[in-house]
C-alpha cells in the first residue's frame, strides 16, 4: 500500500468587525501547512474593548462551502462549546489576562483545510 503524503494548508485569518476610529485592534495568526495527524495552534489577540466580557466563537470556512461554526467560548471558567466536526479533535483556550482566545487543534484532517475566524459575540 502506498502512502501518500497530503498536506493541509490551514488558512487563518481573524475576522472582527470593530472600528479602528475608536482604538480597537486585532492580531491574527499566521497562515499554515500541515500533515493530517499533526497539530496546530491558532491565536486571536485583542486590544481596545472589553474583552473579558464577551462571548467568542470560532468559525471557518472550508473552499466552496459557507460558514461552519465549530466553538464558542463564554468566559475562562465557563463550559466550551463544540460543534460535532471538532469535538474531542479542538480545544479552545481563553486569556482574559492578555486578551487571547485560541483552539489549539489535534489530529488534523484534510477536512480541517480552511480559513479560521475568531468573532466576538455581541447583544
Amino acid at each position: 500500500m502506498k502512502h501518500v503524503n497530503k498536506e493541509i494548508p490551514l488558512f487563518v485569518f481573524v475576522l472582527l468587525v470593530l472600528s479602528s476610529a475608536e482604538g480597537w485592534s486585532i492580531t491574527e495568526s499566521e497562515a499554515a501547512v500541515k500533515t493530517p495527524g499533526e497539530s496546530h495552534r491558532l491565536t486571536c489577540t485583542t486590544s481596545g474593548f472589553g474583552f473579558r466580557g464577551s462571548v467568542w466563537n470560532w468559525i471557518r470556512q472550508t473552499h466552496g462551502k459557507g460558514l461552519e461554526w465549530i466553538a464558542l467560548v463564554h468566559t475562562s471558567s465557563s463550559p466550551i462549546y463544540y460543534s460535532e466536526s471538532v469535538k474531542n479533535r479542538f480545544t479552545i483556550f481563553r486569556d482574559d489576562s492578555s486578551s487571547k482566545v485560541y483552539p489549539q487543534m489535534s489530529n488534523l484532517k484534510a477536512e480541517d483545510t480552511a480559513m479560521y475566524y475568531c468573532a466576538e459575540e455581541t447583544h
